[in-house]
């Protein structure tokens, strides 16, 4: 029942920008914490851009500047805007929801949408 699913990828040229969002249905999302991953091919997955249930943002070197995550939880959905792209920025990207019950008997929560391919090229 859980879905996370992207939208918004695409091709764009170099210094464009691009706005990626992530759907989410099947969890409480206010209290996930949420971040926006990417793989490009033949390299590891990496964290672009993460944001707690709190509001609080953090991301990778990177992209600081020119990217920014943000979250609707009356929407369900969580965006990264991508300004600036690069060459570098082409990518699968994927969103993840990721929430740490501590209390009672601990029991993590993690999933992951099937992503969605942006290409920066000209």
């Amino acid at each position: 029942q859980v879905q996370l699913v992207e939208s918004g990828g695409g091709l764009v040229q170099p210094g464009g920008s691009r706005r990626l969002s992530c759907a989410a249905s099947g969890i409480i999302f206010s209290v996930y914490d949420m971040s926006w991953y990417r793989q490009a091919p033949g390299k590891q997955r990496e964290l672009v851009a993460a944001i707690t249930s709190d509001g609080s943002t953090n991301y990778e070197d990177s992209v600081k500047g020119r990217f920014t995550i943000s979250r609707d939880n009356a929407m369900n959905t969580m965006y990264l805007q991508m300004n600036s792209l690069k060459f570098e920025d082409t990518a699968v990207y994927y969103c993840n929801a990721h929430y740490d019950r501590s209390y009672y008997r601990r029991r993590v929560y993690d999933y992951w949408g099937q992503g969605t391919q942006v290409t920066v090229s000209s």
